[in-house]
């Protein structure tokens, strides 16, 4: 597979695919059109999103992070955030899950 041959943008649109999907984790391509986003949310786990082309607003535990193509960030598990795209905007959601280790 080619990274260009995943989905491009769509008028008013997000756009996903999921590219492996497994139990210890997966990685999903998305695509934004300008102005969308995902609402705010939380995850059990740690994911890091790579921006491959446009402009976004990662907001993290009420915090705005701006991205811009070749950034990434890492959304840590348990806190909000929220995604919207400034320019159409692509990435890659990388998420691995492991199990919270216990002590005691």
């Amino acid at each position: 597979m080619k990274i260009n041959d995943l989905p491009d943008y769509q008028s008013n649109s997000v756009i996903s695919r999921e590219i492996i999907k497994k139990n210890e984790g997966t990685i999903t391509f998305f695509a934004f059109d300008e102005g969308q986003g995902l609402s705010e949310h939380t995850a059990p786990f740690d994911a890091l999103v790579y921006i491959m082309d446009g402009k976004a607003d990662i907001i993290i535990d009420g915090h705005n992070n701006t991205l811009c193509s070749g950034e990434m960030i890492v959304l840590p598990a348990n806190h909000p955030h929220a995604l919207k795209a400034i320019k159409p905007f692509k990435m890659l959601l990388v998420m691995i899950k492991s199990p919270e280790k216990k002590t005691g």
